[in-house]
């Protein structure tokens, strides 16, 4: 178990705080990667998990790669291009693909800066819930480098080409209150109201039908990419899934035995 990533159960919502003060919360060092990773995979396989909350602790949501180990780790003092090709592959783009592949709701609760792939964390996530005192910036240029974690992917979907290619050639960072207005994220609150705010959402989610939530994110993952007929397939297969749980039975018994007005 890794002193990176903290955890702390809330019912069917599970919270996890990125806790490494010393490199502000970096997502490059192996260790952190692997709690990430290593979270996703035990979720999938906990069904009693419904959402997740994930967040930052010393002010800060993640400054995105370690700069004092990032030539040595992944870049030129690796030697050959072939050694940082798959020491990116290996290393920190396990994490976009984890987080994608994670089957329950996600929030990204930034409480601070969200830096380089910090930014990208967040976009890897479902749903983002800003304090008043974060930040976000697609920062890779300002080193001469690009988005090596799959933002190049993820931001455009979330806040559009135009709005992703001014936040990557610029590298600019943007304060919660412009990321609320680009669609980067869908609420801003004061610092204290952060972690209750996504609490709450979390709650709300996670009140619906574990099975449900998880064939839904799928379905709307796979819409992004898909072509419409193949997705009305996929939502056929998987709503004749629904129709057989108990959950549904139960919701379904619940509703009509309502007193109509």
């Amino acid at each position: 178990m890794t002193d990176f990533l903290k955890r702390e159960r809330h019912g069917a919502v599970l919270l996890l705080t990125m806790d490494r003060g010393a490199t502000r919360n970096a997502l490059s060092d192996p260790d952190a990667i692997d709690a990430l990773v290593d979270a996703c995979a035990e979720i999938n396989a906990d069904m009693s998990v419904r959402a997740v909350v994930l967040t930052g602790a010393h002010g800060v949501f993640s400054s995105g790669g370690n700069l004092k180990t990032l030539s040595t780790a992944v870049g030129a003092g690796l030697g050959e291009p072939v050694q940082s090709r798959l020491a990116y592959r290996n290393g920190i783009q396990r994490v976009p693909l984890a987080l994608c592949n994670l089957e329950v709701p996600t929030i990204a609760a930034v409480n601070g800066p969200a830096i380089g792939a910090g930014c990208d964390l967040a976009c890897m996530c479902d749903i983002r819930i800003a304090a008043d005192e974060a930040r976000f910036a697609e920062s890779f240029v300002k080193l001469g480098l690009t988005p090596g974690d799959g933002g190049a992917w993820l931001l455009p979907r979330v806040v559009g080409m135009s709005r992703a290619c001014e936040m990557a050639f610029t590298g600019r960072s943007v304060d919660a209150a412009q990321a609320l207005g680009m669609g980067l994220v869908s609420q801003v609150v004061e610092q204290g109201a952060l972690l209750p705010a996504a609490l709450a959402l979390a709650q709300e989610i996670a009140q619906h039908s574990g099975h449900a939530l998880r064939l839904t994110k799928r379905l709307l993952r796979e819409g992004q990419h898909t072509r419409l007929d193949t997705l009305l397939e996929l939502s056929a297969g998987f709503q004749a899934l629904a129709h057989h749980t108990q959950e549904h039975a139960t919701a379904l018994d619940a509703f009509l035995d309502k007193p109509r007005g």
